[in-house]
């Protein structure tokens, strides 16, 4: 019938907790409206209102998607190409590919990609070619995550056994140290945390939404959170809240750490942190009798000591004995193994021909500016020319007519104005695929709602395309979304495969809440909590965390914090302008005795700047931060940007001490008022 509603349901594979149930509404097979699924336990009917825009904006409007691929014709940078076929656009790259790996070797290929889908086909797929051709990576997690993966290995064996939290009805106290919720997790914010019966503390220098509304915020300058963690242990301990028979049968080197919690009083950690003595004792006290949850953010860890304070913040749940019990446990993030999904099946690692290469994404400009060892750059699921550091020496290194460059994506982004091939992605509403939250224990069916806009194809096909183009013949490249779908389904347990989990949109893979670790064992060399790691000492690193905190930013500067926005999700829905009326004009925050000390008033046009970079902002004034931090949210587009430039201008690409991952949250800035900044030198350059 002619105009009959219909409704699919699908799921959000952004780089959220959430992983949202969503409901595709048509009309005479036309997609009307994107919502929230009603019945989806997550999303409860609403949608984000990042994801509600978007959803209903760019991602459905065939005048803002690449409608078919791109071949450049004018200089890089300046976003001039034309139309071409697909035959054409993939056999320009399969060439250049062939030339280049025989002229130089493969290794001299280098991919990046990371979270603009999380779906595990169009996510973990293209890996099968990619590893077939030996190319080497640029390691995703650097620009995000890894210095906590590194730390948490270290000590548990794994970081990615988190919680499950359904626990939280069971949980006196939940703990959110380094995470906005309110903008990340905005649902998690919304339902999960509100809905707990428990106590929540907030540990965060940014007084965010969840931050704002929890029983305890603690509000720490940046870099002194093992410092915290610390204080929060003395205290624990002063109260008699150690669970010394926990800690005796569960962990080693406990007894090596205890004696360097004597000095760390409350009032030791007020005076380190600038958090008051009697909040730091009363959240200890709190968390420590438990039971407890602890979320660890990975804000938390894009600190220059962010492994060690992975490290120090991580001895609170053994400490407590708040594991492998009802209400109890810590997470960093749930991966989909835990769920049964075989990662080597979906990303094909036997087909490599030569060992893995990888190099940081903090490293990635000063390899480019030199020239030899990168030749070609395949860029997919990622933008960046947004989102990395380093920006402006990075735009010009990668205007190189010597680096050949492809952009997989559905918009020109500013990564796809310096490439020479853009290769059209479909979206997730354009084809079947499975999302495994990285929050909850559960699994979920990304369904087709709509054909793809234009000449569009998912990441695998395009993928399946270069290997045909390549010659290669294994068999792994070639196998059918269907054929991966049913397989990856029943892995995790799902009777009847895809179509059953389609058909139920998202299932919950056990009845009841799991315990984290409820056995007792970790996947670490000694089956205990490595307290004292043996591994971490020979990759040089001290042999237990330590009370450490970075040195406070030069005499007139500030500690540049550049967290998730609420409008955007990293970069994406940059492009929308709904939404880029939402974020109106980039601006920083300043604790108000800062803008008075400054003669600063908000609404003033002021420069940041340092070493790396100088950028114009609108400053606004409120006590979200402590004093001598300043505020500016991450990723927005750099198209239309002032400056052509975005915070990252800013980021000089500092290393973790763990992970070679990204220490952004440690930059430090000048802030003048925009007539002065022309006339003085950085602090830098005084010196």
């Amino acid at each position: 019938m002619p105009g009959e509603k219909t409704i699919v349901r699908t799921t959000c594979p952004r780089d959220c907790y959430d992983a949202c149930g969503i409901a595709v509404i048509k009309r005479g097979g036309k997609v009307t409206k994107v919502l929230g699924d009603p019945d989806h336990k997550v999303s409860r009917g609403a949608l984000c209102g990042k994801c509600a825009i978007a959803y209903n904006g760019v991602i459905r409007d065939p005048g803002a998607r690449l409608t078919r691929p791109l071949k450049r014709v004018g200089p890089k940078g300046e976003g001039r190409f034309q139309p071409i076929g697909w035959d054409e656009a993939i056999g320009i790259v399969a060439d250049r590919l062939k030339a280049i790996a025989a002229e130089d070797g493969p290794q001299a290929i280098y991919h990046c990609h990371y979270t603009g889908t999380c779906s595990l086909i169009a996510g973990g797929f293209p890996m099968r070619f990619l590893n077939r051709l030996g190319a080497s990576d640029i390691e995703p997690d650097t620009i995000c995550n890894l210095a906590g993966h590194v730390a948490l290995g270290y000590q548990y064996g794994s970081s990615v056994v988190g919680f499950d939290p359904r626990a939280a009805r069971d949980a006196a106290c939940i703990l959110v140290w380094g995470a906005n919720p309110a903008h990340s997790a905005p649902h998690a914010h919304k339902h999960w945390l509100k809905e707990a019966p428990g106590k929540k503390i907030v540990v965060d220098p940014f007084r965010h939404g969840t931050a704002a509304e929890a029983d305890i915020h603690l509000q720490p300058f940046p870099g002194t959170d093992a410092a915290l963690a610390f204080a929060m242990l003395h205290a624990i301990r002063a109260e008699g809240l150690l669970d010394r028979d926990y800690l005796a049968r569960h962990t080693i080197g406990w007894d090596q750490l205890e004696p360097l919690l004597d000095p760390c009083t409350p009032a030791w950690g007020e005076a380190r942190t600038g958090v008051p003595a009697a909040l730091i004792a009363e959240a200890a006290r709190l968390y420590g009798k438990g039971p407890s949850l602890l979320w660890l953010g990975q804000g938390l860890q894009r600190q220059p000591l962010g492994g060690n304070i992975f490290r120090a913040v991580g001895l609170l749940p053994p400490a407590t004995g708040n594991i492998g019990k009802p209400g109890a446990g810590f997470l960093y993030l749930n991966g989909a193994g835990r769920k049964g999904i075989d990662g080597d099946y979906l990303e094909a690692p036997h087909l490599r021909p030569t060992p893995r290469t990888s190099l940081s994404h903090m490293d990635l400009v000063e390899t480019l500016e030199a020239g030899r060892s990168i030749k070609a750059l395949l860029c997919w699921n990622i933008n960046i020319a947004a989102s990395n550091p380093q920006q402006e020496r990075l735009h010009r290194a990668l205007r190189s007519e010597d680096l050949f460059t492809v952009s997989i994506d559905l918009f020109q982004t500013d990564t796809g104005d310096h490439a020479d091939i853009v290769l059209p992605a479909a979206s997730f509403l354009e084809f079947d695929d499975m999302v495994s939250s990285y929050f909850n224990l559960t699994l979920s069916a990304q369904a087709k709602a709509m054909e793809p806009i234009g000449e569009a194809l998912p990441n695998q096909e395009i993928f399946r395309r270069l290997a045909s183009a390549m010659g290669f013949n294994e068999p792994e490249l070639y196998e059918p979304d269907a054929a991966i779908l049913d397989r990856l389904a029943k892995s995790c347990g799902v009777t009847g495969g895809f179509e059953a989990l389609a058909g139920a949109g998202t299932i919950e893979l056990w009845p009841d809440p799991v315990p984290q670790f409820a056995d007792g064992r970790f996947p670490t060399p000694s089956g205990k909590i490595e307290i004292a790691s043996a591994a971490a000492a020979r990759d040089g690193y001290p042999l237990v965390p330590q009370p450490q905190i970075d040195p406070r930013p030069r005499s007139g500067r500030f500690r540049l914090l550049s967290p998730a926005s609420a409008w955007l999700m990293n970069s994406s829905y940059g492009n929308d302008p709904l939404i880029a009326q939402k974020n109106g004009e980039e601006g920083v925050t300043l604790h108000p005795e800062d803008a008075t000390a400054l003669g600063l008033e908000a609404g003033a046009t002021v420069r940041l700047r340092n070493e790396t970079g100088e950028l114009a902002m609108r400053l606004a004034v409120a006590p979200v931060v402590p004093r001598g931090v300043a505020l500016a949210s991450k990723s927005r587009w750099i198209k239309g940007a002032r400056g052509h430039a975005n915070v990252n201008c800013l980021n000089p690409g500092r290393k973790t001490d763990m992970g070679e991952s990204t220490a952004v949250h440690g930059v430090e800035v000048e802030i003048l008022p925009q007539e002065a900044a022309a006339d003085r030198p950085t602090a830098s350059a005084a010196e």
